[in-house]
């Protein structure tokens, strides 16, 4: 298989409640925004739709052979499955699994040499006690294994079941090939042996990677004089409209977050940064959340489009996603621009106010609600709307207020 075309299997190790299952998530999700199929397949899952719900910590036991065995064939069956999706259609695939033993490792890396496919380790390791004692609360209990239980009851039953696999745990050692080793909350990362592009994306992304739950706000600029006249691109000023909007915008932000406590991002064109005025506070400009470069059809309506390049307006109209203007970017052009933006991101620790443009915005409104690739040009992003997204371990929850003036 070529370099450019190898597959990837990602094998996450670590004891329970340290964050795998967040990690692994993370990544299938910036992965799949960048154009790689990615797939997170978790042992757990297959575990509760085999056997059903509501095994205790004892169910767990390395000292009891019978349910050993019933474990290690579903993590088998969880693997095999990965492994018939990545032939088929994939191109990263991520077993989600504790994989603390040397010997389950060895037999996923054989697999792998024998599918042909690359394969590196992603370890996560926390020794907390708070952070352990948060995520269990957070995440395990409402596990369907705990479904009617009391939550002090629960949280010693996970507790019990944690220090069983503390018993047989082996952290991943240098001769088992390419990890990462994410320590503390992503305070520390140890990286080893890691070759290739995506490995290297994904190192990337988890250098950055924050754990601390805050939104992210978007919202496009205030009404454009080009916006009044239906036409596209360019770097016209706010109409009255989009001077009002700048205001109610002022007064929503001072409201959630009173002096301080936020950062704005804008592009670098003037729409943008007048509706970010009124903010009264310091802004970051990214030539990186400019709008789509729509070529020669900028400062165009699109009726002046379909009239004087109706090839192009066709072409458009087949593929949105795909589509580039001539002498200008297509939707995936902008999501490859707007991959050190979405770093950046994931790396703060406070709120941040985007004030953007409308495919800007639609692209990084799919990274975190994790919309397919097909559905983005398409997505619904108004003016004078903010959209607050506030990413979690498994899901993310998002708020739309409208500031129409």
């Amino acid at each position: 298989m070529r370099a450019g075309n190898r597959k990837w299997v990602v094998i996450m190790v670590g004891l329970p409640a340290r964050g795998k299952s967040y990690t692994a998530r993370k990544v299938a999700r910036y992965l799949r925004w960048l154009g790689y199929p990615t797939q997170v397949f978790n042992a757990g899952e297959l575990r509760r739709a085999t056997l059903g719900a509501g095994h205790r910590a004892d169910f767990f036991d390395p000292s009891n052979r019978q349910n050993q065995r019933v474990l290690e064939g579903l993590a088998r069956r969880t693997f095999d499955d990965l492994l018939e999706w990545l032939g088929r259609e994939g191109r990263v695939g991520i077993l989600d699994a504790t994989n603390t033993t040397r010997e389950r490792r060895d037999w996923l890396r054989e697999r792998c040499r024998e599918a042909g496919y690359e394969h590196f380790f992603i370890e996560v390791i926390n020794d907390d006690a708070r952070t352990i004692e948060d995520n269990v609360r957070a995440n395990k209990l409402a596990s369907p294994d705990y479904e009617g239980m009391g939550s002090e009851e629960a949280v010693r039953d996970f507790r019990a079941r944690i220090a069983l696999y503390e018993r047989a745990y082996a952290t991943v050692d240098d001769d088992e090939g390419s990890y990462v080793k994410v320590i503390d909350r992503h305070e520390t990362m140890i990286v080893h042996r890691v070759d290739g592009w995506i490995p290297a994306r994904v190192v990337g992304f988890l250098t950055n990677l924050q754990v601390t739950e805050r939104p992210v706000l978007l919202t496009r600029h205030g009404e454009s004089e080009f916006n009044a006249s239906g036409k596209i691109g360019g770097d016209s000023a706010l109409t009255a409209r989009g001077r009002a909007f700048s205001r109610r915008l002022a007064n929503f932000v001072d409201s959630r977050f009173g002096a301080g406590g936020i950062q704005v991002w804008t592009s670098t064109l003037l729409r943008t940064i007048q509706t970010s005025e009124l903010l009264g506070r310091d802004r970051r400009e990214w030539r990186s959340l400019d709008e789509i470069d729509a070529g020669i059809c900028d400062g165009m309506t699109y009726a002046e489009i379909g009239e004087s390049f109706p090839g192009e307006y066709e072409a458009r109209t087949r593929d949105k996603l795909r589509y580039r203007y001539p002498r200008g970017e297509s939707y995936l052009d902008v999501i490859q621009r707007l991959d050190r933006a979405i770093i950046e991101l994931e790396r703060q620790r406070e709120p941040v106010l985007v004030i953007g443009h409308q495919a800007v915005l639609r692209a990084l409104y799919a990274y975190f609600a994790d919309v397919e690739s097909e559905r983005i040009p398409h997505l619904s992003i108004p003016l004078h709307t903010v959209i607050e997204l506030t990413p979690r371990a498994y899901d993310c929850i998002e708020q739309r207020y409208a500031l129409e003036p």
